[in-house]
């Protein structure tokens, strides 16, 4: 019956994936005559989720806790399905809604297909073509894909490349990215409540211009993470006016190049993971942003900053081609110059001049809800 409840689960297990559904389910939970909204998180990262379910204020109807230390892709992926199992099991979806291209995305749209329960993907139809890169996202985002029945595409570029991969075209939505969406939201009650940083920093950003850096990408590990701090510590030993914040990841093979080679440089602040409203300050009043991250690729436009990419290859080219992105690798003399070239020039920060955010105007949300509703009603 079409006057049905139509129950959604919605499952994430990362910060990432945690802000970018956020807009999500704040939708669906208003359309309450229509959808049955659940929500189950694996805690894949949970230190850096809990507080964004805090800040967008999600109480999860299930957590499945599963990380433990020291613990393998391969234990992960089997902790997740027979957790994620147990929960449609007993739930019985009418749809599994899950987001970009982690580990908990794959293991999501894997239990939902054993159990015949229609999937939706959001941040649907991005690629590299290099399957070590990212990695392992690249290929989860292509195994989703063939699990998926409902596409949520960023942009046009990600509906092609679904098409070309044989995905039936009313079955792909170009939403936008609902990381515009959170971003927007959430940048405005940073700006109403500016959240406090700590008295060092405040005082060194009172002065100097910001570099905003964040590097944790697997294939980074080893010498790529060491050249992107090298070339860090050269910017902070020779351009004299920056402060440099790094906010690191907790990952030991991120923590241990990072603190020993940049532990005792001037004006670097090594910083644990942030809450998301303090991110969303230091973002904002960034001069430039360097990053390995997939989703900053995409919050640096909507705040008018150019992000210089530390990777060899992105599957977000959409920023490439307008301009507000630029793919610098590893190497410590190309990421050097090219900081060195944006401060010198003022070229950081892009402003009116830029051409429109190619990744969403922050309505991704509804638009994705309203496509379900035609979906998962039909």
């Amino acid at each position: 019956m079409r006057n049905s409840l139509k129950k959604v689960l919605v499952v994430f297990g990362t910060r990432p994936e945690s802000i970018k559904l956020a807009p999500v389910i704040r939708e669906l939970r208003k359309r309450k005559s229509v959808f049955d909204c659940k929500v189950c998180v694996t805690a894949q990262h949970r230190e850096m989720l809990d507080d964004v379910l805090r800040l967008f204020e999600i109480k999860p109807d299930y957590d499945l806790d599963i990380m433990v230390a020291g613990q393998s892709l391969a234990e992960v992926t089997a902790e997740a399905v027979k957790g994620l199992d147990r929960v449609c099991e007993k739930e019985k979806p009418d749809l599994v809604l899950v987001q970009g291209d982690t580990t908990t995305t794959f293991c999501g749209s894997l239990a939902a297909f054993y159990r015949k329960i229609r999937v939706g993907h959001v941040e649907a139809g991005l690629r590299t073509g290099d399957k070590h890169s990212p990695f392992p996202e690249e290929i989860n985002r292509a195994m989703v894909t063939r699990l998926a029945d409902y596409h949520f595409a960023p942009t046009e570029r990600a509906k092609r490349n679904l098409l070309a991969e044989g995905v039936s075209e009313k079955d792909v939505v170009v939403s936008g990215n609902t990381i515009v969406d959170a971003l927007l939201w959430m940048r405005g009650r940073v700006r109403q409540r500016k959240p406090a940083l700590a008295p060092a920093l405040e005082a060194g950003l009172s002065q100097r211009r910001l570099v905003l850096v964040t590097g944790h990408r697997r294939e980074s590990f080893g010498r790529g993470l060491e050249q992107i701090c090298l070339a860090i510590k050269r910017i902070a030993e020779t351009i004299p006016d920056v402060c440099i914040v790094y906010p690191v990841h907790l990952n030991p093979n991120v923590q241990e190049p990072v603190v020993r080679i940049l532990g005792d440089s001037p004006h670097v602040f090594l910083l644990p993971p942030q809450t998301y409203d303090v991110f969303v300050r230091l973002m904002d009043q960034a001069e430039i942003i360097l990053t390995d991250s997939g989703g900053i690729q995409e919050e640096a436009p909507s705040l008018g900053k150019r992000v210089l990419v530390m990777r060899d290859v992105t599957e977000r080219s959409e920023g490439l081609d307008a301009g507000v992105a630029q793919l610098v690798g590893t190497d410590s003399d190309r990421i050097f110059r090219a900081v060195a070239r944006f401060l010198e020039t003022g070229m950081g920060r892009y402003g009116e001049t830029a051409q429109r955010n190619p990744y969403g105007d922050g309505r991704a949300a509804s638009r994705i809800v309203e496509a379900l509703e035609r979906f998962v009603l039909d």
